[in-house]
């Protein structure tokens, strides 16, 4: 019975949202906007607090949120980890592990959202300004994205290009946020007029449109180096993101793996991390 209820409230949702959008687009941009945003996992499992609790470092507060932050110390160059939806810094453990035996400083942080972090929304503009205020704060050689954090990186080094970040290693990363916004609508199942009305609304609060957010064309501005891991069957983001932008990013390195999956915890990947970071 719960998994039919789950199944149908997606309809349920886009019904009322085509709905309500003949008489009040804004409202209904804004609605579906905020639900396209809410975080439903990620916070930080009994399991995971014995691994992160010893290694919490400040609660940074950015835009309104309290974010955690945690801190593995070394003498090399620092590192900036960056997480994906809905997930947290326990994401990193086996990467982690790696760069402490290379001596790597390590600094991650929880999501707005997501762990120990404050919130219950998330996306890209503002896990931007979030990775920005950790550039600035800890002034990292290193970036390295997951998912959404791979595409927030990318956002960064084409919003805010920081002289100090040498190389950015990005897993498993999607591309094209009209890509996400078309799935979300067939999910759904809103109308065309939903779609159109939540165009406006972004380009009002964010100032770019749907099709404008494109990490393959920030990449064409990225003279930073770069290392891309996408498994060919990744069922999250597809193969295709990663290629473009490998294509676009002049200074990158496309490595393409097949059955990792989306998360990409695996040796062989954290070894080539390590390498290039080192290189």
């Amino acid at each position: 019975m719960k998994k039919h209820i789950l199944a149908i409230l997606p309809l349920v949702y886009g019904k009322y949202f085509n709905t309500l959008s003949l008489f009040a687009p804004q409202k209904t941009a804004k609605k579906a906007f905020n639900l396209f945003c809410t975080v439903r996992k990620g916070r930080v499992l009994p399991q995971q607090k014995k691994y992160l609790d010893p290694v919490k470092n400040t609660m940074e507060q950015i835009a309104g949120h309290r974010l955690q932050s945690y801190h593995w110390s070394g003498d090399k160059e620092t590192v900036l980890l960056v997480h994906g939806w809905e997930s947290n810094t326990y994401r990193w453990r086996n990467l982690i592990e790696k760069l402490q035996n290379a001596n790597f400083d390590i600094i991650a942080f929880d999501a707005p959202s997501h762990g120990y972090s404050s919130g219950n929304k998330l996306y890209v503009p503002l896990y931007e300004e979030a990775v920005q205020y950790m550039i600035k704060k800890y002034n990292p050689k290193y970036l390295i994205g997951h998912s959404v954090g791979g595409m927030t990186l990318m956002y960064n080094e084409y919003k805010n290009p920081n002289p100090t970040v040498e190389r950015i290693v990005v897993i498993g990363a999607p591309s094209e946020f009209h890509e996400i916004m078309e799935h979300y609508q067939s999910l759904l199942k809103f109308n065309d007029r939903v779609m159109k009305a939540l165009d406006a609304y972004i380009f009002k609060r964010f100032g770019f449109h749907i099709r404008d957010f494109s990490t393959s064309k920030f990449a064409l501005k990225n003279t930073k180096k770069g290392l891309l891991f996408h498994d060919r069957f990744d069922l999250i983001a597809p193969y295709h993101a990663s290629e473009k932008v490998h294509e676009n990013w002049r200074n990158s390195k496309l490595v393409t793996t097949e059955g990792l999956g989306h998360s990409m915890h695996q040796e062989e990947v954290n070894n080539q991390i390590v390498e290039f970071l080192q290189a």
